[in-house]
């Protein structure tokens, strides 16, 4: 894990300075934090759940997780209906070639 690390830090250093296309460091950034992230799991993972424990009973409840399917539910069209307000307001605000430089 480290020596992947390493890697993508020296490549992302090098599409940082010799790059003109955003695409690529990116890209490589997405994998360092994926990285970060799969690291922090594989440290914790034997101590996540304990031996002793199945999946089954590690699980939260069914009433629990209808709970939550309910709330998901009531509040993920809020958030797209929100998301396409944003983009409607905001549309041809901005032409191609304005913004950061």
């Amino acid at each position: 894990m480290p020596l992947l690390v390493a890697a993508i830090s020296a490549w992302l250093w090098r599409a940082l300075h010799n790059s003109a296309s955003h695409l690529l460091p990116f890209v490589l950034t997405l994998g360092l934090i994926f990285l970060g992230f799969s690291g922090l799991g594989i440290s914790i993972w034997p101590h996540i759940i304990p031996p002793g424990i199945t999946l089954w009973q590690a699980a939260a409840p069914p009433q629990s997780q209808g709970f939550m399917l309910v709330g998901a539910l009531l509040i993920l069209p809020v958030i797209l209906g929100y998301t396409f307000w944003s983009y409607y307001v905001f549309r041809g605000k901005v032409q191609h070639g304005e913004g950061y430089h």
